[in-house]
């Protein structure tokens, strides 16, 4: 009888696991791809950075389970070798100074869960990008309330060292509520790591630096910089697969700047300006660009839209970089900030900040339209969408 009883409890609580998708505090299902959300924690839904599989048959994501708790790790970036992750950590204030800092994790590949290693100083207040260079020597940090950016240098071991270099920006544009100071929103490295490239919000431009990974210096090129439209507040950005053409979101008009890229000067010249919106409708208030990426193709180019709440898709022209108008597809939530593509290119992942989750699309390979796969997952207030194969 006591036989038959365990056995039937066994049952229930095999059948229990296999519905919930995990127990409490276990680990994501071992197959697919790990996928890592940065979010914001000062909601009642997050507690730092959430870890998740995606199935590459049918674009399902297993339930999200804490990887590592960390105040508001908005923004996140995987080292080339996949072993190590690091976070901004979006605050005004670490170690008693008005800075925010920087978050080193090891990463389990076979759990998804993530071992903290160490912080540093972001060398200025709310950091809300960062990058690691080709090299894994070194992290890039945009500090958007200090209008400033700074090297992180990493140790063999994943660990963070002090800050090698920290350069302030200065100046202001045309918007009073927006631009009276700079704010340097995302930092980019080309293919080459050689040239280091800042969009600057408050200055209406993008800032070119020479990078030395071995120093980790940052040394402000010649030309210096490349501006959008007064008024149009760049945000993040991305380079194709050669870095010869930049892609620019500005936030506060909703636009995409396309510069083309000289490789070896660093210098950056405009080529087109295009809306991130449907033909014909208007900038609103509460709408603003968020996220802008390459498809691994090369041939799409995919942005976030708040407010309107879409992804606008646009094929890249080979050759000269200018996008055509594909679609704006819903994102099923509100506020989409960030976004993620999978190395594969097969599937698009939406993070819905307001509306705490994840939604998965399908990527059309000869148009790249999008297709919602019906799955989706909740995560508080997610920002950030990274994989680790």
């Amino acid at each position: 009888m006591h036989r038959l009883f365990l056995a039937s409890l066994i049952v229930i609580v095999a059948i229990s696991l296999n519905v919930f998708g995990h127990a409490q505090g276990s680990s994501p299902a071992a197959t697919g791809m790990l996928v890592y959300f940065g979010t914001y924690t000062t909601g009642a839904k997050s507690k730092g950075i959430y870890v998740s599989r995606l199935d590459s048959a049918s674009g399902a994501l297993s339930p999200p389970q804490l990887a590592a708790e960390t105040t508001s790790p908005s923004f996140l970036a995987v080292h080339p070798t996949g072993n190590f992750l690091y976070s901004v950590n979006e605050v005004s204030t670490f170690g008693g100074q008005a800075s925010g800092s920087v978050s080193a994790f090891a990463v389990d590949r076979k759990t998804g869960l993530l071992k903290a290693l160490n912080q540093q100083s972001s060398e200025g207040p709310g950091p809300a990008h960062l990058i690691v260079d080709k090299d894994g020597r070194n992290v890039l940090v945009a500090n958007y309330g200090g209008g400033s950016v700074t090297v992180v240098p990493i140790g063999p071991d994943g660990r963070l060292k002090a800050p090698s270099a920290s350069v302030q920006h200065t100046g202001s544009s045309v918007n009073p509520q927006r631009q009276k100071e700079p704010h340097a929103q995302s930092i980019n490295l080309d293919p080459a790591n050689r040239f280091a490239y800042v969009a600057d919000l408050g200055l209406d431009k993008v800032l070119v630096y020479r990078f030395d990974a071995g120093k980790g210096l940052l040394t402000l090129n010649d030309p210096s910089s490349a501006s959008v439209k007064p008024g149009a507040g760049p945000r993040h950005l991305a380079l194709d697969q050669a870095g010869k053409f930049a892609y620019v979101i500005n936030e506060l008009n909703c636009t995409i700047t396309v510069f083309s890229n000289d490789t070896a000067k660093g210098e950056m010249r405009e080529v087109q300006t295009i809306s991130t919106l449907p033909p014909g409708q208007a900038m609103q208030s509460g709408y603003s660009g968020a996220e802008v990426q390459v498809h691994p193709s090369g041939k799409f180019l995919y942005a976030s839209n708040r407010g309107h709440d879409s992804i606008v898709v646009f094929t890249i022209e080979p050759g000269t970089g200018r996008l055509t108008y594909v679609e704006n597809e819903p994102t099923q939530g509100s506020t989409p900030r960030g976004f993620g593509i999978d190395p594969d290119g097969s599937y698009f992942l939406a993070g819905n900040q307001r509306s705490d989750s994840v939604v998965v699309f399908r990527i059309d390979p000869k148009s790249g339209a999008l297709t919602p796969t019906g799955n989706k997952i909740e995560v508080g207030a997610p920002v950030s969408v990274k994989f680790v194969r």
